[in-house]
């Protein structure tokens, strides 16, 4: 609804306030339609400069209206103006374009500005009014005579404008007498901007001109900020007595006039698209909404210096109530906050925070008493002293405490004060950090934990468990920042100060840092305390040896000492005071030590699927470490990638530098086992930027392995070589992680043509595994990779040895060891048995998805087809073995491909796809896979014991489906596309094996 007449202007005694004619007199019809296109338009007023003319928008009619009442003043019937409204609505501007446009009109000017800091001057607004024209030299003498008098009697005496001094009422005669003189010659405008900072002495001589100036031709122009409205104005009081007054009342700019400011300072494109922001963040506030032009004119956005420092003036130079209120606010700034936590922290009452919260609400400031944008809440803190914000945030901790408040609130406000007196305090501390970890926010959880640690009257033991969960929680975001935390914490562990369920989690931190010294002593601490007869210590200990046997083996006792109880594994439920994670990696690697790789295999999904029940466990992340690699070396590195999808998507991992490094880590290693080169590099240069090689400490080795690995097989050697002259930890080779880096140095120096440095890191590898009892091809193939470099070096009884070595342990049934040992075994066998061996070889790669190691075995097929003169059968499996090697954009396996004859590809590149491939069905698979090979019809069926005819009725159904005429036009890459549509549609892979026996 509209504002009526009245509410615009005021109506007293059946006429406009202000206004000495009839009703029915043509000026009062004037005035009448003026107030009333004064009630259709927002009261807002805002200046912009375009080529150096003044712009106001929004204030044309309140313009026409103070012309209208200057031109009844110039007729003799003296008004007096009140603009109101909170600090930077744009009265100041109003008064200044007013006076400009008044001067025009050959009326006299008299203007001044209000400060608080000239209020204590007497006198001070009066001198500016007669210093602000140029008056005759009489006149000058004789205000300056007053004045000079004025000054006199206030010297003389100690009265106040309410007790009027003889002198002063003769000062405030003389005035009038003057302005009534100057008015007689011209019409005279007065006008005072913040009148809410006059010094008494004008005030109250302003007063008394006002209350005999209706019949003079003089127009008084006063503004005041009412930021509290509430609050009692000398001014305003005195004003509303008179019947000459008019009050206008100023607001912020509305949407239309946002867009009309902005249009005047940018381009009108930019104004239209940014106008709903501006608005929403300034609230149409002239003074922020010029800030805001400012801001986007330089960065394209919200500064600090520019709508940030804005906004704090603005609240400096109006009430210190609302400077107050907007700290608090600022401090206690949430959803919850109430008007009393905030009257409480101001020291003020309930009422006044209300009505300063409306005020600034009013203004623009705010938006439902909350900031509008979050610079506007830093401006506010960034202007209040260190030691003040503090103090405030103190109080605001009691506070809310005292209230029963949320403990994370609380929190907040305890470590912006970055002290803790009380006890409470440091517990609520430690409570909020647990939170904190559950929710995934780390960062805030250490600041929680380092502000508990400083608590003044912790124990020795207390401050022991605080830094220990500290330790914990920082290694989760950088273990180099938590390293620090270590040797206090092993001299506790010594001490007997740290509770006995910390010093497996520190021993692993200790271990993982190289700290071999330091680690030796916390765990001579635990062997201690077992020998001493305490069960829970054995438990723990139990399960530490076990963890130790596959992560570091090189630590583990192997000769416990007599009366020491046994280690042996035991199942049972576990206890309230065992760690679920710790339980889990103890379980995973008993199984990895005792070479049962498949059973680990099983025992780590559901360790990953528990994953959530044990995050707060602080080996969470070693447990998915462990179970990631238990999957990887049971030959599953496609599950392990879908485990850590999974994983990643946790709460918790967002923040955890570790999690994310170890996932990605894992990642590369999949990749590596998968034959997915590119994707390997890429994740293993990303688990080295999530944590750098010293936070990696010892187990840099597995993000290391993977990278070399991959660039050496796709042939960037000197990157390779780059990664390796990485420092790494010497104790690194004592741990398991030691292994993957072995293994992948030794085949870049296999590749790069060192092939004793090669031969020497593969049995560096054997010798390390079989001296700890943990020689499993599933981790590093060692055997295999050493029979390689045996070949390179011409010793065919060697790689022989080894690879029937290999063939010999119990755990070769698995798929891609057996498939490394038929390929090796063929290089060293007659040509005639080559092919078999190679192709049975090569099902075995493509059963466990490994393209990189199929694509070597085919291109070994092709060599022993074409050493017995199959050239047909060798070109297609030569295809084949290029696209394979392409899709791996393994370029060194590639150039090696293209020596041989037959139909060469683009080097590095793959053949194109189509967008949907037919499906073919199982037995078509299986036949066209074969004929893709170069085998014959009658192979094929003697290999999968089917006649000829159905042979030939299968191929002729693939032809049709794939809309080809010959075998030669069979795509290289049809068994892995089609196994991977049958898996797609839930379809299950079945390759005919050649069943060659060795």
């Amino acid at each position: 609804m509209r504002p009526s007449v009245a509410t615009a202007v005021g109506i007293r005694r059946g006429r406009p306030t202000g206004v000495g004619w009839a009703p029915d007199s043509p000026p009062v019809a004037l005035a009448l339609l003026t107030i009333v296109l004064v009630a259709q338009f927002p009261a807002t007023a805002v200046k912009n400069r375009t080529g150096g003319l003044m712009v106001i928008i929004e204030r044309n009619e309140h313009i026409d209206y103070l012309d209208d009442l200057l031109k009844m003043s110039e007729k003799g019937e003296g008004q007096v103006v009140l603009i109101e409204g909170p600090a930077a609505s744009g009265k100041s501007e109003l008064l200044r374009t007013f006076a400009a446009s008044a001067s025009r009109s050959a009326a006299l000017t008299l203007g001044a500005v209000c400060s608080p800091a000239e209020r204590v001057l007497p006198f001070g607004t009066l001198g500016q009014l007669f210093h602000s024209a140029a008056l005759s030299l009489e006149t000058d003498s004789e205000v300056a005579e007053l004045l000079a008098t004025g000054m006199s009697a206030v010297q003389a005496t100690d009265s106040v404008p309410d007790v009027t001094h003889p002198d002063l009422a003769q000062v405030f005669h003389g005035i009038c007498r003057v302005l009534f003189r100057l008015a007689a010659g011209e019409p005279v405008l007065i006008s005072i901007d913040d009148v809410q900072h006059m010094d008494d002495h004008s005030r109250s001589c302003l007063l008394y001109v006002a209350r005999r100036l209706s019949s003079t031709r003089i127009l008084l122009v006063l503004s005041e900020g009412a930021d509290l409205p509430l609050v009692h104005s000398p001014v305003r009081g005195e004003l509303e007595r008179l019947p000459c007054l008019h009050r206008l009342r100023l607001a912020p700019l509305s949407p239309d006039g946002v867009t009309q400011m902005l249009r005047h300072h940018i381009d009108e494109a930019a104004a239209d698209r940014l106008s709903a922001e501006a608005y929403r963040v300034s609230g149409g506030n002239p003074l922020l909404l010029t800030a805001l032009v400012d801001d986007f004119r330089q960065s394209g956005g919200v500064r600090a210096q520019g709508y940030g420092a804005a906004f704090a003036n603005h609240l400096h130079r109006g009430d210190p109530v609302l400077l107050r209120t907007a700290r608090a606010l600022a401090v206690l700034e949430d959803d919850t906050t109430t008007v009393a936590e905030m009257a409480g922290l101001a020291g003020l009452d309930a009422d006044t925070v209300a009505g300063a919260l409306r005020s600034m609400t009013a203004a623009g400031l705010l938006a439902d008493g909350r900031f509008r944008h979050p610079v506007a809440r830093l401006a506010v803190l960034g202007g209040l002293p260190a030691q003040e914000c503090q103090e405030l945030n103190s109080a605001a901790a009691r506070l809310l405490h005292e209230r029963d408040a949320p403990v994370m609130r609380i929190a907040r406000h305890l470590v912006a004060a970055d002290r803790i007196q009380e006890p409470w305090e440091t517990d609520l501390l430690l409570e909020a950090a647990e939170h904190l970890q559950l929710d995934g926010n780390l960062q805030m959880a250490v600041q929680c934990l380092r502000l508990a640690a400083t608590a003044p009257r912790a124990t020795d033991r207390q401050q022991a468990a605080i830094r220990a969960e500290l330790a914990r929680t920082e290694w989760q975001l950088n273990p180099s920042s938590a390293a620090r935390h270590l040797g206090r914490l092993t001299a506790d562990g010594r001490a007997g100060r740290l509770d006995r369920r910390e010093l497996p989690t520190l021993l692993r931190q200790l271990l993982w840092l190289g700290r071999e010294s330091d680690a030796g002593v916390v765990l001579d601490r635990m062997r201690g305390s077992v020998g001493e007869g305490n069960g829970g210590d054995a438990r723990e200990l139990r399960d530490t040896e076990m963890w130790l046997s596959a992560t570091y083996p090189a630590h583990v006792r192997r000769q416990q000492s007599p009366g020491a109880p046994s280690l042996q594994r035991r199942e049972g439920l576990v206890t309230p005071g065992t760690d679920p994670g710790l339980r889990a990696v103890a379980a995973l690697c008993d199984h990895l030590a005792r070479g049962r790789d498949r059973e680990a295999a099983t025992r780590a999904e559901e360790v990953l699927r528990d994953l959530r029940l044990s995050r707060r466990s602080a080996w969470a992340e070693e447990a998915a470490l462990t179970a990631l690699s238990a999957l990887l070396y049971a030959e599953r590195p496609d599950v392990a990638l879908a485990w850590c999808g999974s994983a990643g998507s946790e709460a918790g991992v967002g923040q955890s530098a570790v999690w994310r490094a170890v996932l990605t880590a894992v990642r590369a290693e999949a990749a590596v086992r998968l034959g997915k080169l590119p994707e390997a590099v890429d994740q293993g240069r990303t688990a080295l930027a999530h944590l750098s090689p010293k936070a990696w400490g010892v187990a840099v080795g597995l993000p290391l392995g993977s990278l070399v690995l991959g660039l050496t097989r796709t042939g960037d050697h000197d990157t390779a070589a780059g990664y390796l002259a990485v420092p790494v930890p010497e104790v690194m080779f004592r741990s398991r992680y030691g292994l993957h880096y072995l293994h992948a140095r030794g085949h870049h120096y296999l590749a790069t043509g060192h092939a004793h440095a090669a031969l020497a890191d593969f049995l560096s590898c054997g010798e390390l595994m079989r001296g700890w009892g943990l020689d499993l091809a599933g981790i590093v193939p060692w055997r295999t990779s050493a029979a390689e470099a045996w070949l390179r070096l011409g010793n065919r009884d060697q790689a022989r040895r080894m690879v029937q070595e290999q063939l010999g342990r119990p755990a070769t049934g698995s798929t891609r060891t057996r498939g490394l040992c038929l390929r090796l075994l063929a290089a060293v066998s007659p040509a005639g048995q080559r092919p078999q061996l190679l192709a049975e070889a090569s099902d075995l790669f493509e059963d466990c998805h490994d393209r990189y190691e199929q694509a070597r075995v085919l291109g070994d097929l092709g060599r022993a087809h074409y050493a017995l003169a199959q050239r047909s059968r060798a070109r297609m499996v030569v295809r084949r073995a290029r696209h394979l090697a392409a899709m791996c954009q393994a370029t060194p396996l590639s150039r090696g491909l293209l020596s041989m004859p037959g139909e060469p590809q683009e080097e590095g590149r793959a053949a194109p796809e189509p967008e949907e491939a037919p499906v073919l069905t199982d037995s078509e698979h299986r036949v066209a896979s074969l004929a893709v090979m170069g085998y014959t019809n009658r192979e094929i069926a003697d290999r999968l014991y089917v006649t000829a005819s159905t042979v030939e009725q299968h191929l002729t159904r693939v032809f049709r489906k794939l809309g080809i005429k010959r075998r030669s036009d069979l795509p290289a890459d049809l068994a892995a596309r089609s196994a991977g549509q049958r898996r797609d549609r839930g379809i299950p892979s079945a390759v005919g094996r050649s069943g060659a026996s060795v």
